[in-house]
């Protein structure tokens, strides 16, 4: 028997049979066509289409609402069908309509088929979705305790319906930014957790799509200074059963049910259609000049396992939408860990995707996409294929080659990491950037060369295939993991809270406590502590590529060490907006201010790395003031180095044609514990220089007059991050 301890068996006479009304009694239904999918309401009616090609018959059932959806169900025949696609229209039918289907087939598990009429489905196309699912038995396609016999009890009061809506909405002449990549500083944010506790916005509207476009979070994302906020996901998804039973939420929302949908949790006013609210907000966002970047999960569904409830796809045609074992189709492949993959084999698969993204472009003017897990996405057969259907469909899409396309390059199947192995036009999570800069902060060996490959943009990864240092989305922290205060503060992961003893979670996190796990009154090991996160955003916002933030690391959020709060809707996962770190902020932005106004940190190509008019356009230095050897990269224990970054050697012209020069810069990095000792190069490389940015002395982050000349020796803290600007005199 299933672990489906707690859900409430149906008990009663069944609606299914007791409160259907037949449908020429109140509807008047024409043939329709069978595009495009979905329900589309025209202005006068609605016409509903859906793809089903292991279907026998297909019923619409009409309900009143999501309050009384199990009464006065009206089932209306679907009889024309073109290409697998079942269709009718409804001329009497406008928005507000709820709706789901019964699909009508063969009964099958060990074939992979489950096919279940008693089950009310969710339309995979549905623009809004209303109700939540309401974990009883009947959402279960088969007998719980003989999982291969058929439930029939029904499922209509318990289940999420799809609503008709009305998708017009009054842009006024808004449009995508289309900042340039390479110009691009991304912060990643949850709809709840970023806006719940600000003190400015009123109670009701707190964790709302409406909280969002705030003119307190908006000028909080100006004055910041970076230009797009990646929004966590937003399509409709559902909380798990386990999490239910414990009081707690997927609260993250990597489980969708609705591909379409905007969350109705995060609408600020109950029974308006949450997509509204969302479009206001990308709007406001826009006039700010910040782009809207969408998390979102193609690569499973929240229907689970076999042994998962029954609310959408499984129901419609398992065999199109999900990867069943060849030899035991009863059963998924699991590339996610989440129970199913979605199948990237299928045309109509691909074509929801495809629809999907293009509607949330087109409709909702979002202006890119993270793909979760995205290497499931690529999987052919079964290893990743950097050439399949997927990546060719995007490419020669004429509206989403244009946006933003951002990999998370990884999954949980068998040579899922594919790091650097993202087609052209990709960008990627950059996950050897984050281990790598964690351990060269945290003074591990052998780390130095790997740290200038990084800094520069990860030309190991990139650079073969024509790919640009924009593929690198540079990351300290994200979502997944210790926040950056966490990060410097604890030694092992605290997931208690979590009801999984703490075997969930990364165990390897590369993180250091600096001499105490947690809070610590000890004033030596705290200024250490805000030390090394400047050091750590210093290098994130010094490095080629693209560099993100997790947010409230620029004011200090902790997590009190727990690197997986998945399943915490609450203060430990919300950003604290009374109890900021106001020097850190101020760091955070003063140096993304630098960091825009310097083309020198942003290109668009590679570092060439060979003498280009009188310097070469970059090179690096030991703390002698002599130039790194081939030897010198090759000594595990080197933990400084210094960069030379020639403004003047610039050899690409901006999108205008016109020659891109800047300010030249050095910048050191420390990591050594103990103070160093450093001579700067000969007068060749510039006779004289000024301090901007000093992490051992935080206040040096508003410019300085300190001036150092070339040969001159000067001493460095341990752990410290300079930056110095070459004078033009």
């Amino acid at each position: 028997m299933p672990e489906n301890g707690g859900l409430r068996a149906h008990s009663g006479q069944n609606p299914s049979v007791s409160h259907v009304s037949h449908p020429s009694h109140h509807r008047r239904v024409w043939a329709g066509d069978p595009h495009p999918l979905g329900a589309t309401f025209d202005g006068t009616g609605t016409n509903f289409a859906l793809f089903s090609s292991s279907a026998e018959h297909v019923e619409l059932c009409l309900f009143g609402g999501p309050r009384d959806r199990s009464l006065d169900e009206q089932r209306i025949d679907l009889h024309e069908v073109d290409g697998h696609i079942w269709h009718a229209y409804l001329p009497d039918v406008t928005p507000g309509q709820h709706y789901g289907y019964r699909v009508h087939g063969e009964w099958n598990p060990d074939a992979g088929l489950w096919h279940n009429d008693t089950k009310v489905l969710l339309d995979p196309y549905a623009h809004r979705i209303d109700g939540e699912l309401d974990w009883n038995t009947a959402c279960f396609v088969y007998d719980l305790d003989d999982p291969d016999s058929a439930n029939s009890e029904n499922s209509a009061p318990f289940v999420p319906l799809g609503v008709v809506n009305d998708s017009s909405f009054d842009w006024s002449g808004d449009e995508l930014l289309k900042t340039p990549t390479h110009e691009s500083i991304i912060y990643e944010a949850h709809v709840r957790g970023f806006t719940m506790q600000h003190p400015d916005i009123p109670p009701e509207k707190r964790g709302t799509y409406s909280a969002l476009r705030h003119p307190a979070i908006i000028e909080h994302l100006v004055q910041l200074g970076v230009t797009a906020i990646e929004l966590m996901p937003i399509h409709q998804f559902i909380h798990d059963h386990h999490l239910i039973q414990q009081s707690r939420k997927n609260y993250w929302g990597y489980n969708t049910i609705g591909y379409f949908s905007a969350h109705n949790d995060y609408g600020a006013q109950i029974g308006t259609d949450p997509a509204d609210e969302f479009r206001e907000t990308v709007k406001a966002l826009h006039t700010a000049g910040i782009e809207v970047i969408l998390d979102v999960v193609y690569n499973h569904t929240a229907e689970g396992n076999h042994l998962g409830p029954t609310l959408s796809m499984r129901g419609i045609d398992n065999h199109a939408y999900y990867r069943l074992v060849d030899d035991e189709p009863r059963h998924y492949l699991d590339f996610t860990g989440c129970g199913n993959s979605l199948n990237m084999r299928h045309p109509h698969v691909l074509q929801l995707i495809m629809d999907s993204l293009r509607h949330w472009v087109l409709d909702m003017h979002v202006d890119g996409f993270r793909f979760d897990l995205a290497s499931a996405l690529a999987r052919e057969i079964f290893e990743v294929d950097r050439l399949s259907a997927f990546f060719d469909i995007i490419h020669q899409d004429p509206v989403l080659s244009q946006v933003k396309l951002i990999a998370e390059p990884w999954d949980v199947g068998e040579g899922g990491y594919q790091v650097g192995n993202f087609p052209p036009k990709w960008s990627e999570w950059n996950a050897d950037y984050r281990d790598t800069m964690r351990d060269f902060w945290r003074g591990e060996h052998a780390r130095l060369a790997t740290f200038a490959k990084r800094f520069t943009g990860s030309s190991d990864l990139y650079r073969s295939d024509t790919r640009r240092p924009t593929a690198s989305i540079n990351f300290i922290t994200c979502h997944d993991g210790f926040t950056l205060s966490d990060l410097v503060s604890y030694n092992e992961k605290h997931n208690d809270d979590n009801g999984e003893e703490s075997r969930d979670g990364e165990s390897h996190n590369r993180s250091w406590n600096h001499g105490a796990e947690g809070p610590t009154v000890d004033a030596s090991i705290n200024e250490l502590r805000h030390r090394q996160r400047r050091n750590l955003v210093a290098t994130l916002l010094l490095s080629q590529g693209v560099p993100m933030l997790l947010s409230g690391d620029e004011i200090g959020r902790t997590q009190r060490g727990n690197n997986n709060a998945y399943c915490h809707d609450s203060e430990l996962s919300w950003v604290n907006w009374e109890n900021i770190d106001g020097d850190m902020h101020l760091w955070v932005q003063r140096l993304i201010a630098f960091r825009s106004s310097h083309p020198i940190f942003k290109r668009r190509r590679w570092f060439q790395g060979r003498p280009l008019r009188d310097n070469d356009d970059m090179a690096w230095f030991r703390p002698d003031g002599e130039e790194m050897t081939l030897s010198d990269w090759e000594q595990g224990f080197a933990q400084a180095v210094g960069v030379f970054l020639n403004g003047e050697a610039i050899n690409i012209p901006d999108r205008f044609g016109n020659r891109v020069v800047d300010d030249t810069f050095m910048c050191i990095f420390s990591a050594s514990p103990l103070e160093l000792t450093w001579t700067l190069p000969p007068k060749r490389w510039g006779s004289s220089w000024t301090v901007k940015f000093d992490s051992s002395r935080p206040e040096i982050g508003q410019g300085s007059d300190e001036t150092l000349v070339a040969g001159a020796k000067f001493v460095i803290p341990g752990r410290t991050t300079l930056v110095l600007e070459r004078s033009t005199t």
